[in-house]
């Protein structure tokens, strides 16, 4: 530095000024000098006496020598001092006999130009100047998530199949030497600085760092060691390696390449250019931004209630595994070419989009709508609208369906393989199967038949296509039949029927409830009435006693008065002949008019004449008899009124 240069080369003057008064004061007399006199001698002695030089002006001055004249020892000696964060780099400028051969660059046998060895931190004895021009450069620091990208100006040349230079043991290019000598190639490198110091060979090796991309024409982001997020795969497309082979579209997987972070490694084991099968997963990655490119997509997610079947398109070809059985597609294991076997289940995969396919099938019922009014969620029936019918007796209609299905999750990956995607057994498969059953069902009945027996309809449905989706390893759980819509005319005659038929059902109602009411009148008069026909009944059953006693009594009272006839006439059989028979009668008249007090005379006798006063008559015979009649009393005989009428 220029200052340093005026700071030494004015203590370089201060030094010779004191060295040379030091040398003045202390030299000794010269032989030649020439005598005085003695007062002069005297006069000089007095002097001396009277002047000394300090010690210390000794070593200083040594000292000072030493620091004069040192630089110059140095340069004589080829003295080369390197600080602790430098590198010496070694320019040769001339070699008796050898040269470098046309197209090298860096020297490795002693040759003019610049060497591959560099000078560590230290003294160095032997590079003189008029030989050697020794160059100090800092070290590469490469700062932490960090990488340095290493360019090599000088090596074999690189193979024309590839790009970048072959990876070569050489201490991270610290050690030129090794580099050449190894077989190093020269232009961009496989290999990559990560974070850390290094001592390396500037006229050998160009670093590119962050600090010094745009001079490269890179991004400082290059520079950076890549972050794969969480819930994201990294898809590597490689830009070095042998072509992928024909009838492919991804390089096979390769061993052991921590994650394409060493690269030579990926080379060797057979390694391609192009998309890789290979994914990363998040993380921290030093890769290499010239050999590697690196897409970022979100993990393949599997929802609950869901499994994924992963359709490869890279792998060993058709190795199918699915056996005898299953005739209408093939199966694969997992990591080969073709629908694999296994299915994912729910949760987060890490799939290469770019290779690999995969379908989702839900394991949970599905509901299938055959209506133009709604669809599911899962869009599977938005194409799928009511069925349009004929039946048996030439009438169209419209017939809504409602078919549940549900597919295994070991079953999905035959699914997937037999028709290639749920969609496609909605539309290939279940549509045909079941419009077809009801438009043949529908023909043989009349629709009238058919809306009446629809329960039966629906339960021969549901076990048809039940059978049908069996085949195709999908369990049909229900078959619904919907709204059915008939022709308005015919509804029309079905609804006048109907409510014939119901007036009808209300009259017969109305019938019974006359009857009931009838049996209930009848029931409660029976009940009214109840107690007089038991006691009709008792006097029924009363009356058939008494009948039965009077006819006895009667029996008896008959047998009693034949008796008693029998005896009176025998009586009378004696009387009369005893008396005689007029004799006896009339006794036997005398005998009843007394016993019954028989009057024999009238007490008011009225009689009429012919003058016309037989009515004046009665009246005093009226008169008479109720004064007579005032004047019985209880027990007697009444009077009685003879009217006779006299001529």
């Amino acid at each position: 530095m220029p200052s340093l240069k005026l700071i030494h080369r004015g203590l370089v003057l201060v030094a010779s000024l004191l060295a040379v008064g030091g040398m003045i004061t202390t030299a000794p007399d010269s032989p030649a000098q020439t005598t005085f006199s003695p007062e002069v001698q005297q006069s000089d002695q007095s002097q001396s006496e009277g002047f000394s030089i300090p010690i210390w002006i000794y070593p200083l001055g040594t000292i000072v020598i030493l620091f004069i004249f040192l630089p110059q020892i140095g340069w004589i000696a080829g003295l080369i001092v390197i600080g602790e964060r430098e590198v010496g780099i070694i320019t040769k400028k001339f070699a008796i006999g050898k040269a470098l051969p046309a197209g090298q660059l860096i020297a490795l046998n002693g040759e003019a130009g610049l060497q591959a060895d560099t000078l560590a931190p230290g003294w160095h004895f032997g590079y003189f100047p008029w030989q050697y021009s020794v160059r100090k450069e800092g070290v590469i620091i490469i700062p932490q998530s960090e990488i340095g990208l290493v360019v090599a100006n000088d090596g074999r040349p690189i193979s024309a199949d590839r790009i970048l230079g072959k990876t070569v043991e050489c201490d991270s290019f610290q050690d030129a030497r090794k580099f050449l000598a190894g077989g190093g190639e020269k232009g961009r490198q496989l290999w990559i600085l990560t974070a850390g110091t290094y001592r390396i060979n500037s006229a050998l090796f160009e670093v590119i760092t962050a600090a010094n991309a745009a001079k490269h024409g890179m991004k400082p982001n290059d520079l950076k060691v890549y972050q794969i997020e969480s819930d994201q795969v990294g898809i590597i497309t490689t830009l070095d390696g042998m072509p992928i082979e024909a009838g492919e579209i991804a390089g096979p997987m390769i061993k052991d390449h921590d994650n394409f972070q060493q690269a030579q490694l990926f080379m060797d084991g057979g390694g391609r250019r192009g998309l890789q099968e290979q994914v990363v997963l998040s993380g921290s990655w030093n890769l290499n931004p010239w050999f590697v490119q690196v897409e970022q997509v979100q993990m393949t997610e599997v929802p609950i209630g869901y499994v994924g079947v992963v359709i490869s398109f890279v792998g060993q070809s058709h190795q199918d595994v699915s056996g005898a059985s299953f005739t209408h597609g093939n199966l694969v294991n997992k990591g080969d070419k073709g629908v694999w076997i296994e299915p994912l289940f729910p949760g987060k995969h890490p799939l290469n989009s770019h290779i690999m396919k995969m379908e989702m099938v839900p394991t949970t019922n599905i509901v299938l709508n055959f209506t133009s009014r709604f669809s599911g969620e899962h869009g599977y029936d938005s194409k799928l609208s009511a069925l349009k019918l004929l039946s048996f007796d030439g009438f169209t209609y419209e017939l809504e369906v409602f078919q549940i299905i549900h597919v295994a999750a070991n079953d999905a990956p035959k699914v997937i393989s037999r028709l290639g995607s749920m969609q496609n057994l909605v539309d290939q498969v279940l549509r045909p199967i079941v419009g077809n059953y009801f438009r043949n069902s529908a023909q043989e009945y009349t629709i009238l038949d058919f809306l009446v027996a629809r329960s039966e309809r629906q339960a021969e449905a549901a076990e048809h296509v039940r059978k049908a989706l069996r085949a195709y390893d999908v369990q049909a759980v229900d078959t619904l039949i919907g709204l059915i819509t008939p022709p308005p005319e015919l509804m029309q005659t079905l609804t006048d029927r109907k409510i014939a038929e119901e007036q009808q059902k209300t009259y017969e109602i109305q019938r019974m409830a006359q009857t009931q009411r009838q049996e209930l009148v009848r029931e409660t008069a029976l009940a009214d009435i109840q107690q007089q026909v038991v006691t009709a009944d008792q006097g029924v059953k009363i009356a058939e006693l008494e009948a039965t006693a009077r006819v006895k009594q009667a029996n008896g009272e008959a047998e009693s008065i034949r008796v008693t006839g029998q005896a009176q006439a025998d009586a009378y059989l004696a009387g009369v002949n005893a008396l005689g028979p007029q004799a006896y009668t009339a006794l036997q008249v005398m005998k009843v008019i007394g016993d019954h007090q028989v009057r024999v005379v009238p007490d008011v006798a009225v009689s009429g004449g012919s003058n016309g006063a037989g009515l004046i008559d009665a009246l005093m015979g009226m008169m008479l008899w109720n004064q007579k009649e005032q004047t019985c009393k209880n027990g007697e005989p009444q009077p009685q009124l003879l009217e006779q009428q006299v001529e």
